[in-house]
């Protein structure tokens, strides 16, 4: 157990230092991993893949070797992968993290390669590890966009080779997945927007990462260098703990919601009215909201989160 960790704590209370650091924020870094989007249902490198890929090496499959030897399976892995990025959904983490962006400068770093922060509501969010939703051109790196369906239907079989689609602009290469493979670097302007991101907070919230893939693990310690308070939210401890100012062992879901909740006031959705109706005119209002003007952000099971500005 972490020096850190207060087994009397409530594991869905908000530890006080927490609680009194960020009432004193102005700039808050959010750093999330793989547990982050564990709670939405999607499987992390290290869990079992099952199906028609249960025969696969995920860490064989993300490799420019594998590209290069069978760029047909491998396009149609990351296809699988994406497909099931779609049909999940952000939990109350993702939510609260827009949330609490509606009343503080709030940047968010993530190792995650799905777009569910995005989803949520959180705007230009940092992917260190590229994005399943931005392929390029495997020859004159030109980056696409996906947008609209899953390439394939709930129930449908995944296919085990799918032919890359030709760019459109060089005509000799072909659309790769966007993410960073092992063996790669880290694209330079995304690590350096990471690195100013956590050397200018006050707080750094750490969520869902054990803090062991480098160079993302040195985030935490040039926060710590740089003055900020490190809270680490994983019902695990890692190699971040040892860093922490605050270790809370609870998930990221329940920890983010209550983080806003808690600090902010839960509210009922007023009748009539849509949550997500709600979420849009509170994403209307945010980059200048008026000074009586409370935010609402829907969290699910008829409620809102109210958070006056």
């Amino acid at each position: 157990m972490s020096a850190h960790d207060d087994p009397a704590q409530d594991p869905a209370a908000v530890p006080p230092a927490l609680r009194e650091a960020l009432r004193r924020a102005r700039r808050v870094a959010v750093l999330t991993g793989a547990g982050m989007s564990s709670e939405s249902g999607i499987p992390t490198f290290r869990d079992a893949m099952h199906g028609l890929w249960a025969r696969y090496d995920a860490y064989q499959l993300a490799t420019p070797a594998a590209w290069a030897a069978d760029p047909d399976s491998v396009w149609a892995w990351y296809e699988w992968r994406r497909s099931e990025v779609m049909r999940a959904q952000p939990h109350a983490g993702h939510r609260a993290l827009a949330a609490l962006a509606g009343v503080l400068q709030v940047d968010i770093v993530t190792q995650n390669v799905d777009d569910l922060h995005e989803r949520a509501g959180s705007r230009d969010v940092v992917h260190l590890h590229g994005s399943l939703f931005a392929p390029r051109c495997d020859r004159c790196d030109r980056k696409y966009d996906f947008d609209g369906e899953p390439p394939s239907s709930p129930g449908d079989e995944p296919q085990a080779r799918i032919e890359p689609p030709r760019c459109l602009y060089c005509a000799h290469g072909r659309l790769r997945p966007g993410v960073v493979w092992f063996t790669e670097g880290l694209p330079q302007a995304d690590w350096r927007r990471a690195e100013d991101v956590v050397r200018g907070a006050d707080v750094v919230l750490v969520v869902g990462t054990s803090g062991i893939v480098y160079p993302a693990a040195q985030l935490p310690r040039l926060a710590r260098d740089a003055g900020a308070f490190i809270a680490e939210i994983n019902p695990v401890a890692s190699e971040v703990s040892a860093l922490a100012d605050v270790c809370w062992r609870v998930g990221a879901g329940t920890g983010l919601a209550a983080l806003v909740a808690q600090g902010s006031g839960l509210a009922s959705c007023p009748p009539g009215a849509e949550p997500y109706d709600i979420l849009a005119r509170g994403q209307e209002a945010r980059p200048d909201p008026s000074p009586d003007m409370d935010l609402l952000i829907p969290m699910g099971d008829g409620q809102v989160i109210r958070l006056t500005a």
